[in-house]
């Protein structure tokens, strides 16, 4: 591939993106469902791609759609080196928090994530020897693809692709990435369906009434009183452009949290023998990168360049590329196999992360539950990045904890579920030492959510 051929897949990338706004303000029925232009365009690629369009040609021109091979295999890579920036931003350019206030603010979400994560642990193994073991003849590993495929996304199943050679059960790959596939697309689907039903139903606190938007703000433009700045000058042009020194920030912030994974895997690998680390992915540690790189910017930056609002407009774009990327290069071909145990799956996953949200979640989170749940429900159904669409699709301008809540709660919560330590050895445990003791392990940890979450955070006020 010439560097030619990639620098045409990320143009292309923004003629969607600008099409799929086109969309958005042309189209009352997308207006009413708050579905951001980057969802839009991500299906509009899908549809106009190869596993679709180009289903209808037999070879010639048409044969990948609109999409080529080569835009495909560059789409394919952005969203696992773009949610590294999204979690990079989320603590710079703000005052770090003490303990207590993360855990009063992120606790609750911490306490409802937890407890939709191990639960899809639970309930998988059990329909995994309940169901797909004695009637499908499928291991008792296959339990784990539910948070496998749904919190840890197509990146942790790509990455647990190996293991599931090693341990004879390559089907898994094919099932992992189906998850994923399905999480993602019914995680942004049955999400707006619950933000309207919210809006609906008065469950909201930041977007109480959209029959009384206006037809600006329906097609997603501010009003021309009420624009502000997107972001202050915090240093002179003729020295560094601001957006320039605020991405490379950005991207000290990853690397310091790409040598902190080097040096645990290298302690790990030096001191245990063992290569666990090596499966834990970038994006948690480069959020702790982003932390690190505040402290520093907070003790040694006098004259505050770092400013918030910019950081947010790379974070934005970031977010907005690989969502429409993620969508646009999902695997419609997986999903025909193993289509039952397929479904089943997801059909489990699904209704496990949907009671959640509906009982669960207004008991555990005692301010702006719907705005903050939302966040949880996306991520526990197809990764972080859908959890982040789904908040800002509900509180647009984050005027509720919500994306601050989850920043916090993905301190504690990302280095074990989601991709992190218990995602990448869920299943070399249950083939290790069975599905019995972590089927036990993870009663346990459900539990413990449920627990914290309706007796702690649920009997709060605001």
């Amino acid at each position: 591939m010439t560097p030619d051929q990639i620098g045409f897949a990320l143009l292309y990338l923004g003629l969607f993106l600008l099409i799929g706004k086109w969309i958005r303000v042309k189209s009352k029925v997308l207006q009413n469902l708050f579905l951001p232009s980057s969802v839009i365009a991500g299906f509009l690629a899908l549809l106009l791609g190869p596993q679709v369009l180009g289903n209808f040609f037999d070879g010639g021109f048409w044969s990948t759609g609109v999409v080529t091979d080569e835009v495909t295999q560059v789409w394919e890579t952005l969203p696992g080196l773009l949610i590294n920036i999204v979690f990079a931003t989320l603590f710079l350019g703000t005052i770090l928090p003490n303990l207590k206030k993360v855990w009063d603010i992120g606790g609750p979400q911490l306490a409802f994530g937890w407890t939709l994560g191990w639960g899809q642990y639970v309930f998988g193994i059990l329909l995994a020897l309940l169901v797909l073991g004695p009637f499908f003849g499928l291991p008792p590993m296959v339990g784990a693809l539910i948070e496998v495929g749904f919190e840890g996304g197509h990146g942790t199943a790509a990455g647990l692709q190996g293991t599931f050679e090693e341990m004879d059960f390559a089907e898994a790959y094919d099932l992992a990435i189906g998850l994923a596939t399905i999480g993602i697309l019914s995680g942004v689907i049955i999400g707006i369906i619950m933000i309207n039903w919210g809006v609906r139903k008065q469950k909201t606190e930041v977007i109480k009434d959209t029959d009384e938007t206006s037809a600006t703000q329906r097609a997603g433009i501010i009003e021309f009183e009420n624009r502000e700045p997107a972001a202050k000058m915090t240093v002179r042009p003729e020295s560094i452009e601001p957006l320039s020194l605020h991405f490379a920030i950005i991207g000290l912030a990853i690397l310091v949290g790409y040598f902190i994974l080097e040096a645990l895997i290298w302690l790990e690998a030096t001191i245990i023998g063992t290569d666990l680390m090596t499966y834990v992915p970038l994006f948690p540690l480069a959020m702790i990168g982003g932390i690190l790189v505040q402290l520093f910017f907070t003790k040694m930056d006098y004259t505050n360049i770092l400013d918030r609002r910019m950081v947010m407009r790379i974070q934005g774009l970031a977010l907005d590329v690989l969502i429409l990327a993620a969508i646009a290069t999902v695997s419609l071909e997986v999903i025909g196999r193993n289509i039952v145990p397929f479904l089943l799956l997801a059909l489990v996953g699904i209704l496990w992360n949907v009671f959640g949200f509906f009982v669960l979640a207004p008991r555990m989170i005692p301010t702006y539950w719907l705005e903050r749940a939302i966040g949880d429900f996306g991520q526990s159904m197809g990764i972080t990045a859908t959890g982040l669409l789904l908040m800002r699709v509900a509180d647009p301008e984050a005027k509720s904890p919500s994306f601050e809540g989850f920043g916090y709660k993905q301190l504690i919560f990302e280095p074990f579920l989601g991709g992190g330590l218990v995602t990448a050895l869920s299943v070399p445990l249950i083939f290790q030492f069975g599905p019995v003791p972590f089927l036990i392990f993870s009663v346990v940890m459900l539990a413990i959510g449920i627990l914290v979450g309706l007796f702690h955070f649920g009997k709060k006020t605001a």
